[in-house]
């Protein structure tokens, strides 16, 4: 601590002896207990002062606590009674009259034991926590050490038992924090991985890379605006749907809703759905995502794939999902070229790449832009 630390504590702590002294005028300094009521409402003016320092650290709130209990100490040794005094002895060089060696000599006066001589254990006032009530703050030491009555003392031994796990408590708070904080910083992670982007977001395993510039599917609403869509296919016009083979196609109504049920055949061939050529010129030079609606029928969750012909657009590569009895919707986006379509394209869809006869709803196919 540097020396204006040791003034200020200086400063304290003889404000307070001031303000102890001041309050013995206010009672009967005589009285033990009086005195008590004194000193503990110092503990509590020194507490308080050292509470509202932010800065104080428990190191030096010990030391001024220390060094209150030494200031009460030397004011209490002014109200013990002082030991008796031992006579002095005559020297042996000193002429000693003729009257004072015949008379029998006088046995000195015992003079107190160490033991009984030892001043009462010093009792500590400061406040146990527990007990320890709320004043109203005042503006002066002297006004704040006026006794009013307070919790009894605790005995020294009681102050070391709460005070030291108070401060092991505090220390643990302190270093828990500031391990949360470095971890929620990333200071803890490791140069290699500390700067490393999020990996993008995955196809279904087994999916075909796409050609071309084709981008994996994205969530919607994750990148750009997706809440302007353009029909690619609606359910009320299945004359834009295409059965080659033994693929096949049918209208069905469910809950009110519209949908095509395709089925691929033992073939596996494929249903096409048309992408119109004024479609396709919208999407030219722009990035585009395709949203297909889809679910299967009940206890036929099935693999569904996907490819597109897109004219000179070029395609999107092949693409696989699960898809189960839940109405999703399935996204991927492509990177259009700026240039002219030349004419319309087709999505083609294997409602189940793996042969076994499942059929797949589409409820719509649409499309947007994003920048």
């Amino acid at each position: 601590m540097g020396p204006d630390g040791n003034f200020a504590r200086a400063g304290l702590l003889d404000a307070i002896e001031k303000a102890i002294r001041n309050a013995f005028a206010k009672g009967d300094p005589r009285d033990r207990a009086f005195r008590e009521k004194v000193y503990r409402s110092a503990f509590a003016v020194l507490e308080k002062a050292l509470q509202a320092n932010p800065n104080m650290t428990p190191a030096v709130a010990v030391r001024r606590r220390e060094a209150l209990s030494a200031t009460i100490s030397s004011i209490e040794s002014e109200f013990l009674p002082a030991a008796p005094a031992v006579e002095p002895q005559p020297s042996a060089f000193s002429p000693i009259p003729a009257a004072v060696q015949q008379a029998p000599v006088p046995q000195p006066r015992q003079t107190p034991s160490p033991q009984q001589a030892t001043l009462p254990p010093e009792p500590s006032f400061e406040p146990s926590l527990e007990g320890e009530e709320r004043y109203p703050r005042r503006d002066s030491y002297e006004d704040a050490i006026d006794p009013p009555v307070y919790a009894e003392y605790q005995p020294r031994g009681s102050r070391r038992s709460w005070l030291t796990p108070l401060i092991m408590l505090f220390l643990v708070v302190v270093l828990g924090a500031g391990a949360w904080w470095a971890l929620d910083s990333g200071l803890l992670r490791s140069p290699s991985t500390a700067d490393a982007p999020a990996p993008p977001p995955q196809l279904t395993e087994g999916d075909t890379p796409p050609a071309g510039n084709a981008r994996p599917p994205s969530i919607p609403g994750g990148s750009g605006d997706l809440s302007d869509w353009i029909p690619v296919f609606d359910p009320a016009d299945p004359t834009t749907v295409t059965t080659p083979g033994d693929s096949r196609a049918e209208a069905l109504t469910d809950d009110g809703q519209t949908f095509v049920r395709i089925h691929s055949g033992a073939s596996g061939s494929p249903v096409l759905f048309d992408v119109g050529q004024g479609v396709l010129e919208t999407l030219a030079g722009k990035r585009a995502v395709f949203n297909i609606v889809a679910r299967t029928q009940e206890g036929q969750e099935t693999q569904m794939s996907v490819e597109c012909s897109l004219g000179n657009l070029g395609d999107c590569g092949r693409k696989r999902y699960a898809v189960g009895v839940t109405r999703e919707e399935f996204l991927f986006e492509i990177d259009m070229p700026a240039a002219a379509p030349g004419s319309g394209g087709t999505i083609a869809i294997n409602p189940d790449i793996e042969g076994n006869g499942r059929a797949v709803d589409i409820h719509a196919i649409r499309v947007t832009t994003i920048q």
